[in-house]
């Protein structure tokens, strides 16, 4: 088997002049991971180059795959994703995959963009302070979910209502109001980080839900499904077309 020249193509945009040592020590295996994922999956799904990066990075972050992340990480800057959307990323995954496994990724992300002469801190895209994170991180996530966080305001446990705070002021107003990437992606990456984990069906039924009410089309997160697939393994991929048929039925003819 060799790779294919579009493979070839698709791998030399991201990588360009990049000489693989897996391709040396395991030809047989780069020859169906490349063809595989710079060729046939692509032919199914309609995500473009800088979207399927964004989410490849969410994925690779939640799954704890820095040395694949800091490569694709370079890749994703070839391409044109942008210091802040690649930061944005890594801070998104913090109230989804915890901070104690974004640490790492935060220096490694830090090692990439200082080795590319990328000063840092970056310009900060805050957009909330302490006096109104809850209520604008309440508005956000009303936008995306509707009442679910107020219900749970309304009917949790005394010694659990803090939790719904928690998703209306920190989740919300501390990482969804900020700049640097719209609602749409943010959204779109926490799917793909949740379904990347596993073991998180009801909050990735949730993510569909809330996806389809900012105006991401079941193709789209089909779209994901599909370009994680070499990343995440069958049995995620297809829990998560399960659980995104569950939500989102196929139409009937």
């Amino acid at each position: 088997m060799a790779i294919s020249k579009t493979a070839q193509q698709n791998h030399e945009h991201l990588f360009p002049g990049l000489v693989s040592t897996l391709k040396q020590t395991d030809p047989e295996f780069i020859e169906v991971f490349d063809n595989f994922t710079f060729d046939e999956i692509l032919k199914y799904q309609d995500l473009d180059l800088k979207l399927r990066m964004q989410v490849t990075l969410a994925s690779l972050i939640a799954m704890q795959c820095v040395n694949e992340y800091k490569a694709m990480l370079n890749g994703a800057l070839n391409i044109g994703v942008t210091p802040i959307e690649a930061k944005e990323i890594v801070y998104q995954a913090v109230p989804y995959a915890g901070l104690g496994k974004v640490f790492d990724f935060l220096q490694a992300t830090n090692e990439v963009l200082t080795e590319r002469g990328i000063k840092l801190p970056l310009e900060g895209q805050a957009t909330t302070d302490p006096d109104n994170r809850y209520e604008k991180g309440l508005a956000t996530v009303r936008g995306i979910v509707g009442d679910t966080v107020d219900n749970m305001l309304k009917t949790a446990p005394a010694s659990q209502k803090h939790f719904a705070t928690f998703l209306a002021d920190n989740c919300f107003g501390d990482f969804y109001t900020r700049n640097g990437l719209d609602v749409k992606t943010r959204e779109l990456l926490s799917f793909a980080m949740l379904i990347s984990m596993g073991g998180a069906d009801p909050q990735a039924k949730g993510h569909i839900a809330a996806n389809a009410n900012v105006g991401n089309s079941k193709e789209t997160l089909l779209s994901v499904v599909t370009v994680l697939l070499p990343f995440i393994g069958y049995p995620r991929s297809l829990t998560a077309l399960s659980l995104l048929n569950e939500v989102l039925p196929e139409k009937q003819a």
